[in-house]
């Protein structure tokens, strides 16, 4: 039997898989990694919907991939999961854990019955009451969570664990030794944008915005009458610059190549139609991201957001990092993943844009580790 488990990331536009091995060094050993495409429509906001497409995906991406276990580490999160700040007496977190139904019923509208909660300590207080663990409140779907594991073990794949993919991220990107300070992971996937807040390395924030790089191409596709492919294709031909309020915020990139394919797709970048949807789509984004970072500035002044992080397929957008550097007013980089594994030499060609695409899977391949 295999020792090593799957980090198993089904995102509404690609299912992706990372298996590691522990080396005894400081950094694991990637032992390979693999993506399949999904049908437009077999995943949405995170929950398997064509169960029939997501195996035959998986039972692909295992084939391709080259997969040597079985066992797999699936992560949640889609917008209709909340995490929220809870302070509650101190006591065992399993104790915690079985009464948190009781504790949330005044403040999330959700049904009780139909959800999963979790509790994320934090750090300990001393209050009037006496001592205090504070937290994050974390509650999902169920519907959403089960229709994943089924999916999986409809491949003959085993759940082994479910973990939040902002905690999958934080662990990549944001518990690097020399990463110190209060900082922000921004992850841009398919249907969804994740914004992890941490200090020193310690999640103390969690957002998920229902908007991912999918609504920019499905938006186009829309506006323009065009397949979904051809939309796809367009928005990778696309950039921002920094002026974003600008009436020319946005643009298309200009092409050397003089074939038609490449003459139309360079039209339909220049196409009034094109620059409108990217405007709005991209004031809705950015004006969402610096609205999050300023809504957590003026609530923990002290802790300030100094740093950016941005990650995830949606994130590789010409000049979308520093568009969003220019908003809220503060250095944004796009880190490799994969710097935190050891690399074999015919996997080191990878491209930093391809590996920010794997981010969520090799979080949660890494909790195999930890």
């Amino acid at each position: 039997m295999s020792a090593t488990i799957v980090g198993l990331d089904i995102g509404s536009t690609a299912i992706r898989g990372v298996e590691l091995k522990s080396s005894g060094k400081s950094k694991p050993s990637l032992l390979r990694y693999h993506s399949v495409d999904l049908p437009v429509g077999a995943v949405s906001r995170g929950e398997v919907i064509q169960p029939d497409a997501v195996n035959a995906a998986l039972k692909k991406l295992w084939c391709e991939g080259k997969f040597k276990s079985k066992n797999v580490i699936l992560g949640t999160g889609n917008q209709r999961t909340l995490v929220r700040d809870l302070s509650l007496p101190k006591t065992s977190i399993k104790q915690i854990r079985e009464s948190l139904p009781f504790h949330v019923q005044s403040m999330l509208q959700m049904s009780m019955e139909g959800s999963i909660f979790d509790f994320y300590p934090i750090s300990e207080s001393e209050g009037d009451n006496g001592p205090s663990i504070n937290g994050l409140l974390i509650a999902t779907e169920k519907n959403a969570v089960v229709a994943n594991i089924m999916a999986a073990e409809r491949a003959g794949l085993t759940a082994v664990e479910i973990e939040l993919i902002p905690f999958a991220l934080s662990r990549i990107l944001l518990g690097r030794s020399q990463i110190k300070g209060t900082v922000a992971l921004i992850d841009i996937g398919g249907s969804t944008t994740t914004i992890v807040i941490a200090r020193d390395g310690v999640p103390w924030f969690v957002r998920i915005i229902p908007f991912g790089g999918e609504d920019l191409t499905q938006a186009l596709q829309t506006r323009l009458e065009i397949p979904f492919a051809q939309a796809e294709e367009l928005k990778n031909q696309l950039r921002f610059i920094s002026s974003w309020e600008r009436e020319d915020g946005i643009t298309g990139t200009t092409s050397n190549c003089a074939c038609s394919k490449c003459q139309s797709e360079e039209t339909l970048a220049d196409d009034p139609r094109t620059l409108e949807v990217l405007r709005n789509i991209s004031n809705e984004l950015l004006g969402s991201l610096r609205n999050t970072i300023n809504y957590f500035d003026n609530t923990r002044p002290e802790e300030s957001v100094e740093q950016v992080f941005l990650t995830g397929g949606g994130a590789q957008l010409a000049g979308l990092a520093e568009a969003l550097s220019e908003v809220i007013v503060l250095p944004v980089s796009q880190p490799d993943p994969f710097a935190m594994v050891t690399l074999p030499r015919k996997m080191k060609s990878a491209s930093k844009r391809k590996s920010a695409t794997f981010s969520v899977a090799l979080g949660l391949a890494l909790r195999s580790l930890a």
